[in-house]
């Protein structure tokens, strides 16, 4: 069986590069995002990938690859919102935002594990069009999270649905890489 955890760590290696070098161009000018804008980001990447999925024609050439990639990145970044809040100017280094990335990147994976545990490795099973629409359930489940201001009753907060969109997000990276 394959290992799952450098499979994560090679999906992950590849989203860090793009992020460093993102950060290397445009500095942390995402910083300035409030959640519900992160959330609609990865909504329409998640939207595009489910339209990939459904249409046979393509009018721009990317992939889902690159979709999930954004979905893992703009949920890291979401994590780092939560922690250190909303600003009105770019006000972190590639270098911190980069340690930030990789603590988030290591609880998240933490997490995979943990689940992965329990469930046996069930998401091997599962259909990248599965976990698509996973993703897209945690997003409507964040919508109304915060529209309820961050309140919950019973379920996870925010910060659970992000780490399992990335979770999801390179489970369908790794089934894609095999799949090639």
């Amino acid at each position: 069986m394959p290992n799952t955890s450098e499979q994560y760590n090679a999906v992950i290696k590849v989203c860090r590069s793009l992020f460093i070098n993102k950060m290397t161009d445009y500095g942390s000018a995402w910083r300035i995002l409030r959640l519900p804008s992160l959330t609609d980001q990865i909504f329409i990447k998640a939207q595009r990938i489910r339209q990939l999925q459904e249409n046979e024609i393509r009018k721009v050439d990317e992939g889902e690859k690159s979709e999930f990639i954004g979905i893992i990145n703009y949920s890291i970044m979401a994590l780092i919102q939560l922690e250190l809040g909303i600003v009105d100017q770019p006000d972190i280094t590639t270098e911190k935002a980069t340690v930030l990335y990789d603590k988030y990147v290591k609880l998240t994976k933490q997490l995979m594990e943990d689940k992965n545990h329990d469930y046996g490795e069930a998401w091997r099973e599962m259909r990248v069009s599965s976990l698509t629409d996973l993703i897209l359930q945690k997003l409507l489940r964040v919508k109304q999270i915060e529209d309820n201001k961050g309140k919950t009753i019973v379920s996870e907060g925010i910060d659970a649905n992000y780490q399992d969109m990335i979770n999801y997000s390179v489970f369908a990276m790794i089934h894609l890489n095999e799949a090639h």
